[in-house]
């Protein structure tokens, strides 16, 4: 099962809105035949494999990473039917598919056609593998990630703005990484304005997400780099009804899609963005916000993970920019607590990941 993870693994970013899915054909101990789910629209794991294994699938076991699919229609034929034609006796699923359209369906259906089925193997990983898929499935809405670069003792800017580098060339590069693994990337119009990035996974890279701006007004400058087309992503500005018409023509004839969003405290209602996000299919997200980016994301609780690269130096002074803006808590209780935390080196750096 820990190889069809990582089968599964291998079309991170590829697959959404459906799930990553990995499959292994085992005959007498051997592996005869290994699948994945490579892009959304296409073949599923299992068929990947079991027309893979052709005639030695009679009799083996299949693994598959998530419950093989049973409902219709959609864009490709159910595969516990295939499953079943194939003549395996067993097959071994990490996680029940999350989806309410199946939700142990396809299970039962394995088991009605005399398949033995198990079910549970390495279920936590498999979960966390499609966080986002099942964040989607289940509530309509993305699952949301905030990346935060700060030095050791919490600043992601000196009092002049600037940031750029806080971490080194390792970290950066697992940024990229993470921009290529998710739907859209969100960041405010201070990170526009400052720092004018293009928000894409990495130059060569053969996939980019769809950007992100919070931007109540639309002062977004023409010239943003942000704004420029690349294949396959859009660049999304949300705003509010403070906006003005003729900003919103302007940004539109440069090929933006500006989403009308609710305000709250003359801001864009995070709230209310993760839906919209959610109603365009999106399954996963990644703030890179500024300080009050990262505050109003944390305030509205639509934060699922949080990653921190921590820089080895210190910065200091009362003026430099705090990693997260905002109010504080009067009280250490109300602070927001991570749980499932884990620490590793990446370069000079350190990355601290943890769930909320």
């Amino acid at each position: 099962m820990r190889l069809a993870l990582r089968l599964a693994a291998r079309a991170r970013g590829w697959t959404s809105p459906n799930p990553m899915v990995g499959a292994l054909v085992v005959r007498d101990g051997r592996i005869v035949a290994r699948g994945y789910h490579r892009r959304a629209g296409g073949p599923h794991a299992e068929v990947h494999a079991l027309e893979a294994a052709a005639a030695e699938a009679k009799g083996a076991t299949l693994y598959v990473t998530v419950e093989p699919c049973c409902h219709a229609p959609k864009r490709t034929p159910p595969c516990t039917g295939a499953v079943i034609a194939s003549g395996v006796r067993r097959v071994v699923v990490a996680m029940r598919d999350p989806n309410p359209r199946v939700r142990g369906r396809g299970i039962r259906l394995l088991r009605g056609a005399g398949l033995a089925v198990e079910v549970g193997v390495l279920e936590a990983e498999a979960r966390r593998l499609n966080e986002g898929y099942a964040s989607w499935v289940t509530t309509g809405r993305p699952f949301v990630t905030l990346k935060i670069a700060q030095t050791l003792d919490g600043k992601i800017a000196t009092a002049s703005g600037e940031s750029r580098w806080i971490t080194g060339p390792r970290a950066r590069a697992l940024t990229h990484r993470l921009r290529a693994q998710v739907d859209a990337v969100i960041v405010g119009l201070g990170t526009v304005l400052a720092d004018d990035p293009r928000l894409t996974a990495r130059r060569g890279a053969r996939r980019h997400p769809h950007r992100v701006i919070l931007d109540e007004r639309l002062a977004i400058p023409p010239t943003a780099r942000v704004l420029r087309r690349v294949e396959g992503a859009t660049t999304y500005v949300a705003t509010t009804d403070r906006a003005p018409a003729a900003r919103r023509r302007r940004l539109e004839a440069l090929g933006a899609v500006v989403v009308p969003v609710k305000s709250r405290g003359g801001l864009v209602d995070f709230d209310d963005l993760i839906d919209r996000l959610g109603a365009l299919q999106m399954t996963s997200v990644l703030i890179e916000g500024g300080s009050e980016v990262n505050a109003s994301a944390l305030r509205a609780g639509v934060v699922g993970k949080v990653v921190v690269m921590v820089a080895p130096r210190l910065l200091g002074g009362r003026d430099a920019v705090g990693a997260v803006g905002g109010v504080s808590p009067l009280r250490l209780a109300d602070a927001a607590a991570l749980r499932d935390v884990s620490v590793r080196r990446v370069g000079a750096d350190f990355i601290v990941e943890g769930y909320l």
